[in-house]
């Protein structure tokens, strides 16, 4: 037969509207059966038998159609599809239908083109060619009946993942999803930092990090950990940067004070020359690495390792230029909403570890050993809690927090003392002082952040590697609480189901871990990867990850009727948690991945896993307290810090978790009568000579009058010196500082 014949005899084969009905379906669902066929066409396979099978050989013998060898059933031929497209052209132009129109991401109007979306479906989601060219047909003729001046982008894409969902292939709609944010939602964000009056710069990066997390969710994590952090079985810290920024970084200011600060894109610092020029470059090493860093970042040792940097100086000279500097921190909070978190490190002697070590003096030189430094490193600390004292009276500090190591001797020694009375009064009056006891065994080189997180020489066995120039990868919480009503009382069922919950949360640690690991090599953390001693300058490597619970004391009361503290059985519930989280957190240890569990405080999260039970259980099996007018779980504690009980008696409880959560933990003292920093002191120095406490600090409320700018005790509703309503609040309850309300009425 000629090609002229058989393209007639392919056209008078699809002159029939039952034919090109067989044809359309065939190339909307594929593969299909004899029956299948006739009952998408309503046909009867008693009285329409003959009829159908003169239609049915009409297309085999014009080659539109062909049996699958395999399976037996029909399928569309390439000259069915060819076919296809040529009536669809005709009836287009018979009919006059409209041509449409659209908006496209790029901000440009065009016409529509049915292979772009097939494209897509190949590019994006990995669809096959032929399912892909379906499904493009089928979203075209949807969007024909369709009334607008134009269509656009995203509207296109939800017809496709409507088809998608339709069909079952679930998995091809979730590579092809959307991100971004409802108009609604993003009005509302910009109304509600508005009304804190945050700056556009805060807008812009909410949503972008709102962005982000919807990333994270559909395309980083397994459907598993992704389902178990939206239904609230887990929540994933930092889920805006969770494959962009560690967590937490705790800095080595001997490698700046050495060879400098180099931030890239042409800007760089020497090693600096004086005092003055350390600080401002810190100042801009913290600043640099903001970027690079999502939460906490640690200078420790901070007062020994510029104690070279400040002999021969004049006191108030040091102080000034230390004023600057702290101010310098807080001024970050203007532009970006929230305060730069920092924690400094100081040490009130030398510890025996460091006293050999070569000091790094001005201009990168060496200059004798820190042995050489002691009366220079207790100064500093002696400046910078005056110089927070002085300036707190009149501002509201949010950072740096103050991490006092006490260690053997401090407690005894009468110089460290009267320094120590100076970090009381700044507990009183400022609220920023922390407390590390580092008097009992594994505590010697253990280095924390304000936050609690933990790092000591256990990994590596050598303190340098273990706890500088690394940090916290990240940080999960499991919502032990929810496990134990889902256990229904059955302890058996809770471990169980805490086993399951454990192995998701360290697996989303390794994930993350390899996430930041691919942004090193495509230099996205430029900072964190430039080289020190011919090795990156972060050893991610050597960077935890923490598994934290939300709801410990809850779990426990839901599982055994009583709380933590009110029974013994109650407490080695809770233990048993803690160990099971460790015996999971070794086994990653034997496969190179340092892990551990932490007591770490989650106070939103607690908010937000609280009142996702709410929703799932009911407000009468939920066991959550009231906070800030919102529902709550227990965090970085476990007794609650509303439980009245003896101080002793909560201490007691708090040690057995402080010795066993290796990745972190940190107490909140809450205390009922405000005490003089001479009676503070007196009760660290009880804590830390007759208690396995790692980390503590006391809790403090603030009011900060923008009006008349004073710092003033207590959560008050107007300025009682100038009467103003204006107040910023700050809470001591979070282990870190936040500002927690602004008030303009």
């Amino acid at each position: 037969m000629s090609v002229k014949k058989t393209g007639a005899y392919a056209l008078k084969a699809a002159s029939s509207n039952i034919r090109l009905n067989i044809l359309r379906h065939l190339f909307s669902r594929g593969v299909l059966s004899y029956t299948e066929i006739m009952s998408l066409l309503k046909m009867s396979p008693s009285k329409d038998a003959g009829r159908f099978a003169y239609h049915l050989k009409a297309l085999l013998n014009a080659d539109l159609i062909e049996p699958d060898p395999k399976t037996k059933k029909y399928k569309l031929t390439d000259l069915g599809r060819l076919v296809l497209d040529v009536v669809d052209e005709v009836e287009k132009r018979a009919i006059g239908r409209r041509k449409m129109l659209v908006r496209t991401s790029k901000l440009s109007i065009e016409e529509f083109d049915r292979s772009k979306i097939a494209e897509s479906l190949m590019r994006e989601a990995g669809v096959p060619e032929e399912l892909a060219q379906r499904i493009a047909k089928d979203a075209e003729s949807r969007l024909q009946e369709f009334k607008t001046k134009y269509l656009t982008a995203p509207l296109i894409r939800e017809i496709v993942n409507a088809i998608l969902i339709e069909r079952g292939l679930e998995e091809y709609r979730h590579k092809l999803t959307r991100l971004g944010m409802p108009v609604y939602d993003v009005t509302q964000l910009i109304q509600r930092l508005g009304d804190r009056k945050l700056s556009a710069e805060v807008v812009r990066r909410a949503a972008g990090e709102a962005v982000l997390e919807e990333y994270a969710l559909l395309n980083v994590l397994p459907r598993d950990i992704a389902d178990a952090h939206i239904s609230g079985y887990l929540h994933l810290n930092n889920l805006g940067t969770w494959m962009l920024k560690v967590n937490e970084a705790f800095h080595d200011l001997r490698h700046f004070l050495k060879g400098g600060l180099n931030l890239g894109m042409g800007v760089s610092w020497p090693p600096p020359k004086g005092f003055n020029s350390a600080l401002a470059m810190i100042l801009n090493l913290l600043e640099g690495a903001m970027a690079e860093v999502a939460g906490e970042q640690i200078v420790d040792y901070f007062n020994l390792f510029l104690a070279p940097f400040v002999e021969g100086m004049a006191a108030e000279d040091v102080k000034k230029a230390l004023k600057s500097f702290l101010y310098g921190l807080n001024g970050f909070f203007a532009s970006s909403g929230s305060p730069m978190p920092i924690s400094l490190g100081l040490e009130l002697n030398v510890p025996d570890f460091l006293l050999s070590l070569k000091a790094i003096g001005p201009s990168g030189e060496a200059v004798g050993t820190y042995a050489d430094y002691v009366d220079e490193a207790q100064s500093l600390v002696t400046l910078i809690l005056e110089g927070l004292i002085e300036e707190g009276r009149r501002n509201l500090f949010l950072t740096p927090s103050i991490l006092i190591k006490l260690r053997d001797g401090t407690i005894e020694d009468e110089d460290q003392k009267r320094i120590l009375l100076k970090a009381h009064e700044l507990a009183v009056n400022v609220g920023l002082s922390y407390f590390a006891n580092l008097r009992w065994e594994g505590q010697k080189m253990a280095s924390y952040s304000a936050t609690g997180c933990r790092l000591d020489d256990a990994w590596k066995g050598d303190w340098e590697l273990d706890t500088l120039r690394t940090g916290n990868v990240d940080l999960v919480f499991v919502n032990v609480v929810r496990l134990a009503y889902e256990a229904d009382g059955s302890e058996p069922s809770f471990f169980k189901l805490l086993d399951e919950r454990l192995e998701m949360a360290i697996r989303s640690l390794e994930i993350k871990r390899r996430a930041l690991d691919k942004r090193a090599h495509e230099g996205l953390l430029p900072l964190l990867t430039s080289r020190a001693d011919g090795d990156p300058y972060f050893r991610l490597e050597n960077a935890s990850g923490n598994v934290s619970f939300i709801g410990l004391n809850e779990a426990v009361q839901s599982l055994s009727g009583k709380m933590t503290h009110e029974d013994a059985s109650s407490l080695r519930l809770a233990e048993e948690v803690v160990r099971t989280a460790l015996e999971h957190a070794k086994r990653f240890w034997k496969k190179g991945i340092r892990t551990a569990p932490a007591m770490a405080s989650g106070v939103n999260v607690a908010s937000r896993l609280a009142e996702l039970d709410v929703e799932k259980y009911g407000q009468e099996k939920v066991k959550a307290s009231s906070e800030w007018g919102r529902l709550t779980y227990t965090s970085a504690m476990a007794v609650p810090s509303d439980v009245d009980i003896p101080l002793e008696e909560r201490l007691r409880v708090e040690e057995k978790f402080h010795t066993t959560c290796s990745g972190g933990h940190a107490l909140v003292v809450h205390l009922k009568d405000p005490l003089s920093p001479e009676e503070l002191l007196s009760l660290t120095m009880r804590i830390v000579s007759g208690f396995y406490i790692g980390l503590f600090t006391y809790g403090l409320r603030l009011s900060y009058c923008s009006s008349c700018k004073n710092v003033l005790p207590g959560i008050l509703p107007k300025c009682p010196r100038c009467g103003s309503v204006s107040l910023m609040y700050s809470s001591g309850t979070p282990i870190k500082r936040s500002l927690v309300s602004l008030s303009a009425s």
